[in-house]
């Protein structure tokens, strides 16, 4: 099993839920977080006076799948939520030692 943690662009969750949907993933978390990465934040303009902004709103999606299945979902990622331009998000795959349903104690496989 993999664990595969994605940062995108907020306006781009609901299309990357779709295709993730689409091709047979059956749940994922999403957390609003705020970071920054090469882009190191920006300026904007508010009411006259320019601020900083230093963490990017952002979206956190996590999905444990079945190894085999793992690098579907990377490429459906990377090509959904690309737009091209500085700050697209990054993905990240880990091993998953174990998983457990909580409702029925189903293990590893079973509990996806």
């Amino acid at each position: 099993m993999k664990l595969i943690i994605a940062t995108i662009k907020p306006f781009k969750l609901e299309e990357v839920r779709e295709a993730l949907t689409s091709i047979g993933v059956r749940g994922m978390m999403v957390t609003e977080i705020k970071g920054f990465g090469s882009q190191s934040g920006h300026t904007e303009i508010y009411r006259g006076a320019e601020y900083a902004v230093n963490f990017v709103p952002k979206i956190k999606l996590e999905l444990v799948v079945s190894a085999g299945m793992a690098e579907q979902v990377v490429e459906t990622i990377k090509t959904t939520a690309k737009t091209g331009k500085i700050g697209d998000g990054k993905v990240f795959v880990l091993d998953v030692e174990q998983a457990v349903r909580v409702r029925t104690g189903e293990t590893d496989a079973d509990a996806l």
